[in-house]
């Protein structure tokens, strides 16, 4: 079984969870994305949110949330991702960077607008009242 490593930034906001979309693909994803080498949790998440957001994450405000896994999305069964999640502050104007063709809000009744590893994280969230 092959598991694809990635870190993911949570941002809530008044019961909604920011979601981007890539460039060519059908569904909206937590920000985030693979580990490179020997990266760190950290370092993983305060480079893709640059990659991506354009913000720089304040690294001493990160906090752990959760390890999520499930099937990777447009990938062979099988292959799954292990998402593993933070919150952070960032600094900053956020802004769809690089591969990203647009950035919105989701609630919990967004579900069939994202992957399957997405799905667990917003129904975790919403259990604990931090998602509409």
């Amino acid at each position: 079984m092959r598991m694809i490593d990635k870190v993911a930034f949570l941002f809530l906001k008044e019961g909604k969870i920011l979601s981007t979309r890539s460039k060519g693909k059908d569904k909206y994803y937590i920000p985030g994305g693979k580990r490179e080498g020997k990266e760190t949790d950290l370092e993983t998440l305060v480079r893709e949110v640059k990659e991506e957001l354009s913000v720089r994450i304040i690294e001493s405000s990160a906090e752990f949330y959760g390890v999520f896994e499930a099937q990777a999305h447009g990938k062979a069964e099988g292959i799954l991702v292990k998402m593993t999640c933070y919150t952070a502050d960032f600094a900053g104007e956020l802004k769809a960077d690089s591969e990203i063709a647009e950035i919105v809000w989701l609630t919990s009744e967004d579900m069939e607008l994202i992957s399957p590893v997405d799905k667990l994280i917003f129904a975790d969230l919403h259990e604990k009242g931090l998602l509409i």
